[in-house]
């Protein structure tokens, strides 16, 4: 399977920090029901065989609805769970890496924030770039933002789809037309949401209107 620009849309990131009410796993179908193009399960915390396990269980829900898996970071677990792909940062493993492990069918997504990171990322076999933070963002402190001009930028440079990600919700997606992004990555939008399926109907079609 490979990255289809359709598939950028509305890509939600997983974040357990607003589970509870919902199971991870009940989020994420509401979002899928909801119109979500894209489904990153990320985990910091959970020891490997547990990320694991919540890994292939993600994956078969996905499948259900014909949506691309991706897991971010850890490239063991993408392939032991079969994920349709893998999301490495900048100082995580570089592309080439990860395809010589994870085979020439996984999706291979890298963050990126400059045009030579992300022309560096498309030539070691990047799939699609994640580019941001492109708003301020409470999910990465650190997260230095990316001016709009730079990922237009980024978008002229590749022909691989990018997606915006960092700080996006619904009441500043639309300033992002024009910069030429195939979609935006949400977290807390998608998954801090009291209604998380009437949320991402919503979302998916301002993202819609932002990338005709």
């Amino acid at each position: 399977m490979k990255c289809n620009k359709e598939d950028m849309l509305l890509y939600a990131v997983t974040d357990r920090a607003w589970t509870g009410r919902q199971t991870l796993m009940e989020q994420v179908e509401a979002a899928l029901k909801g119109g979500a193009t894209c489904i990153q399960l990320r985990e910091k915390e959970l020891d490997e065989e547990t990320f694991l396990e919540e890994a292939i269980e993600m994956r078969a829900l996905c499948a259900r609805y014909g949506v691309p898996f991706i897991v971010n970071d850890n490239v063991e677990i993408a392939v032991k769970c079969r994920a349709d792909g893998v999301h490495v940062g900048q100082k995580d493993m570089e592309a080439g890496t990860v395809r010589a492990i994870a085979g020439e069918d996984m999706i291979i997504g890298v963050s990126a924030r400059t045009v030579e990171q992300a022309v560096a990322a498309e030539k070691a076999g990047a799939d699609y770039l994640g580019v941001g933070a492109v708003f301020a963002t409470t999910t990465k402190k650190d997260a230095r933002p990316v001016s709009h001009q730079t990922l237009k930028e980024i978008c002229e440079a590749v022909s691989i789809p990018v997606v915006a990600i960092g700080g996006v919700c619904k009441s500043n997606i639309q300033e992002l037309a024009g910069t030429g992004v195939d979609g935006v990555a949400l977290v807390s939008a998608v998954f801090a949401a009291e209604d998380i399926e009437k949320e991402c109907k919503e979302l998916r079609a301002l993202s819609e209107k932002m990338v005709q």
